[in-house]
């Protein structure tokens, strides 16, 4: 499951680039929301601890590069940050889609995250979960 996006910089970052390493991508709806913002914080608080055990994370939202920049500079996070305005990946991984809100049903990006190994298979799926509890999830289950 390959991919090309750009980063917060423009840069074209491929998922094949990470081979050899563990991988946490995760998706999430849009930069400077309240979840959104707290999901990133977060997981960027445990950066470190992260990169000791050989993860890489790589956020990925529909916002353009710009936002991103701004996004990554304003909450000084230190995962990658990609840019997904034609939502082609998040289709590619099942995180977009319908979702349901107080009743109604419209489409959008599905909260997920996603550990991928070495070899670039995806080892553990987390799907819908809430901004407010996955850092702590991950950081439970994979440190």
């Amino acid at each position: 499951m390959d991919f090309t996006l750009q980063n917060q910089d423009g840069v074209n970052i491929n998922l094949s680039d990470f081979l050899g390493k563990k991988v946490i991508l995760f998706f999430y709806p849009r930069a400077f929301t309240p979840g959104c913002t707290k999901q990133n914080c977060e997981l960027s608080q445990n950066y470190d601890e992260f990169l000791k055990k050989g993860y890489v994370l790589i956020g990925i939202s529909p916002d353009s590069v710009e936002k991103l920049a701004k996004f990554k500079e304003e909450y000084k996070l230190n995962q990658i940050l990609l840019s997904d305005i034609n939502k082609e990946v998040a289709k590619q991984f099942n995180a977009w889609g319908i979702k349901k809100n107080y009743g109604k049903e419209y489409e959008g990006l599905i909260r997920s995250s996603f550990v991928i190994d070495e070899k670039g298979q995806i080892i553990k799926e987390y799907k819908n979960h809430k901004a407010s509890t996955i850092a702590a999830k991950l950081a439970k289950e994979l440190l």
